[in-house]
């Protein structure tokens, strides 16, 4: 890939240094703790005792393992260094986060779509108790929805750019690697291969909103592609 050599830009530093720490302090933690730390900042189900609004925003800077971390700080990185030297850290991050919080709306409702069934059932005292640990356990960490923002943007601003990704061996042109991406996630929605705990609709949000975002931002000036 064809990057300017300069530094990482402000934003996108910051975000990696604030994401690092957060991970840190998670790793630093235990047991209730840590538990704690989930059930107040993950993104839960609306229902879930523990939901609050502001996990929309919180889970974004939390991550499942330190290669989740990897992959998302290094694609945020690779992709959001060049769209806030085009678009400034202000409207950068600004982009980044409206793609962030769709995301946390799309896993909203995929979380509403999963569990209709036992929400429309008449549930005893246990079973509802069951029910409450279930949609508390059942979290969502990272900030991957708000970074396929960020890939689906360079993807529509820089379609021809040549990307290698691994393991396939020869280069591919950023627009046709990055439907494939988005392909893979709608697939892995739909199918739910068991063992996948990947959100992948909050994936398709994130790149979804990233897309539109940048298709308004952008339609009256076709000199943005290369």
């Amino acid at each position: 890939m064809a990057y300017s050599s300069r530094r990482t830009t402000t934003i996108v530093l910051n975000l990696i240094i604030l994401n690092a720490i957060v991970f840190l302090a998670q790793n630093l933690l235990g047991g209730h703790e840590m538990q704690d730390a989930i059930d107040y900042f993950a993104l839960h189900h609306y229902k879930s005792d523990v939901f609050r609004p502001y996990q929309i925003v919180t889970h974004l800077f939390m991550h499942g393992s330190f290669f989740h971390l990897l992959f998302n700080m290094l694609s945020l990185w690779m992709f959001g260094t060049m769209l806030e030297r085009i678009w400034g850290p202000k409207k950068f991050l600004t982009f980044y986060f409206i793609c962030g919080v769709a995301a946390a709306v799309t896993q909203l409702a995929s979380y509403a779509y999963d569990y209709r069934q036992i929400d429309n059932l008449s549930l005893n005292s246990e079973d509802i108790r069951q029910y409450r640990e279930i949609l508390r356990l059942n979290a969502t960490v990272g900030a991957s929805g708000a970074i396929m923002g960020v890939v689906a943007a360079f993807g529509y601003l820089f379609p021809n750019t040549q990307l290698f990704i691994m393991p396939i061996p020869f280069p591919i042109k950023a627009k046709w690697a990055i439907l494939g991406i988005i392909a893979l996630d709608v697939f892995g929605g739909v199918v739910r291969v068991q063992g996948d705990n990947i959100a992948h609709f909050a994936h398709v949000g994130g790149a979804v909103t990233g897309f539109l975002l940048v298709f308004f931002w952008n339609k009256n000036d076709r000199n943005s592609f290369y």
